[in-house]
């Protein structure tokens, strides 16, 4: 096993995919010479040559345009989206071309795409640079939408993803890129499917991306009150794997969902609406939701009041066990 950072996770990943595969080919602004703004394609370039790590014109409607070209010929495409908030004028491309073509053609098209995305806050930086865009994607059929939270899994996870025949989003939490951890080159592990990384018994928290770290440290901070926490890190977007989250909610009896994307239509609502059909009799109180607020992504200034943190976790911890929080302001015991 080695330790690296998660954005030399990622670099590990597709390097490994290029070698593996000469269809593989990587596409987008700077990531060549560069090597990326966040470095994550560092050296990909002289390794592997201009002809497999292109960088492009600032377009993101081309980047996916030629994308899909190349998938039509055979070839399995990497695209880099710079920032979040840079997606949207590719948004026509993702939406209404690659989530479609497979199902327009009924079956006869693949389009084997991955769409490499750099999301979430924290970098001291402003909207298009720290947006949390993954609601759109998972709303869209046809698109598989994954997210890491580990240098394991965003090795392990980008691999994955080139190789499935489906197009699939990959966010990636640029806060947590300088992350290390231990990675293991062959390890497998499906990345359709949830995973609980903290065992516990009164309270399940669901987390994804940046936020898993938080969620962790919220249950540790918990246990010194006494209160036995759960963590599953959903890794997963679309297909969402509510199998894990229900045998969790079933032991536990409450709910707590936090993302840093706006709560309004967000990946919340539907796992909290999910859950609450197959879990009811289960329930001891209401799903609670801890997620970014339904407002354009502040100044860096101010994000540290946007983004859910250890205290806002714990306060929705607070809710679903009836003791006193920011929202009620009481206490039902």
């Amino acid at each position: 096993m080695t330790e690296l950072t998660l954005a030399k996770a990622v670099n590990s990943g597709l390097r490994r995919a290029l070698s593996d595969d000469d269809r593989v080919v990587l596409l987008g602004e700077d990531i060549g010479q560069l090597g990326g703004v966040f470095r994550v394609t560092d050296g990909l370039q002289r390794d592997f040559g201009t002809d497999r790590v292109m960088d492009m014109p600032l377009a993101e409607s081309g980047i996916i345009g030629m994308a899909i070209g190349l998938a039509y010929r055979g070839f399995r495409p990497v695209c880099e989206i710079q920032f979040d908030g840079f997606i949207y004028p590719a948004f026509d491309q993702i939406v209404a071309q690659v989530a479609k073509l497979h199902y327009r053609t009924r079956g006869a098209v693949r389009m084997p795409i991955t769409i490499r995305v750099p999301f979430g806050g924290g970098i001291g930086a402003v909207e298009h640079h720290s947006e949390s865009p993954e609601a759109y994607f998972a709303h869209t059929a046809g698109l598989r939408v994954v997210t890491c939270s580990t240098p394991q899994d965003a090795h392990t996870m980008i691999r994955q993803a080139i190789a499935c025949d489906d197009p699939v989003l990959f966010f990636e939490p640029k806060r947590r890129y300088w992350t290390k951890g231990e990675v293991e080159e062959d390890a497998e592990f499906p990345f359709d499917r949830a995973r609980v990384v903290l065992e516990g018994a009164d309270v399940t928290i669901v987390a994804y991306g940046p936020l898993v770290a938080t969620a962790i440290d919220a249950a540790i901070a918990a246990s010194d009150d006494g209160i036995s926490i759960e963590v599953i890190d959903l890794r997963s977007l679309s297909p969402l794997d509510l199998d894990t989250v229900e045998a969790s909610v079933r032991k536990t009896g409450r709910l707590v969902i936090t993302h840093e994307a706006a709560q309004f239509g967000g990946l919340g609502a539907e796992i909290a609406a999910s859950i609450t059909d197959r879990c009811f009799l289960h329930l001891e109180a209401a799903p609670a939701r801890v997620t970014g607020f339904d407002t354009p992504y502040p100044s860096a200034r101010a994000e540290e009041h946007f983004l859910p943190d250890l205290d806002r976790i714990l306060d929705g911890v607070d809710r679903v066990l009836g003791r006193q929080n920011a929202l009620t302001g009481w206490s039902a015991s």
